[in-house]
């Protein structure tokens, strides 16, 4: 009886631990993002600069969700496009946001995967890692007062299966389209973005935790403008 006991209690603790383990990686879904904002292309462009001074303010979710969504959200009724054009539309980039304490509202300081079809972001993480990210970053540390801060990966694989060596390109022209497009939104937002393309590569990918043929190309810190 006590053998029989003993096997069911260590059955509960295995079994409670691969639930954890399942659910530490659950997706969050995030508000549905607004296709109507009140700031017009136009003035976005006049007013846009690049910010590297922040506020001490809270983001909201909502905020989170139209950045993420327009860096790379679905934008038709088919699944298949998104909100940066792609090279044959084989989509190579993957996005990831590292949130700070206290950056956005109702959710835990960490590193987080946005997945578009599902407009929801997985955590890797938890934990702060602004400054190890602007430490990684040439020790720009300006970039750890932002609330979030964004990484956008490439996985050159998927583009360089159908067009080789010129799908390089094609990844980098499109990571630049992604960057315009968070800079607009944070603008028409109210926010301010900055943009970050010196920093160290193997650093950057082993504080988010990136996947290994995920390879950072750009980082954008994002919140109120001082």
């Amino acid at each position: 009886m006590f053998e029989k006991w003993t096997r069911m209690i260590l059955f509960l603790f295995v079994a409670i631990g691969l639930w954890e383990t399942k659910n530490a990686h659950a997706s969050i879904s995030l508000p549905k993002p607004s296709f109507d904002g009140r700031v017009s292309v136009e003035k976005a462009i006049k007013e846009r600069r690049t910010i590297r001074d922040f506020r001490e303010r809270v983001l909201s979710l909502a905020h989170l969700s139209q950045l993420l969504w327009a860096a790379q959200g679905i934008t038709d009724p088919t699944g298949r496009k998104g909100a940066a054009p792609s090279g044959g539309a084989l989509y190579p980039l993957d996005v990831y946001v590292l949130i700070g304490e206290n950056g956005i509202e109702k959710m835990e300081a960490g590193v987080y995967h946005y997945l578009p079809k599902e407009h929801s972001i997985s955590p890797i993480f938890k934990g702060d890692r602004r400054k190890e990210i602007a430490s990684a970053s040439l020790s720009q540390m300006w970039m750890a007062k932002a609330p979030a801060i964004i990484i956008i990966t490439t996985e050159y694989r998927r583009i360089m299966g159908k067009y080789g060596e010129r799908g390089v390109r094609y990844a980098l022209i499109e990571v630049g389209h992604v960057g315009q497009n968070l800079f607009l939104q944070a603008e028409a937002l109210g926010l301010g973005a900055g943009i970050v393309g010196a920093f160290n590569d193997s650093e950057v990918s082993k504080v988010a935790g990136l996947p290994a043929e995920h390879e950072p190309l750009l980082i954008m810190p994002v919140g109120y403008k001082k």
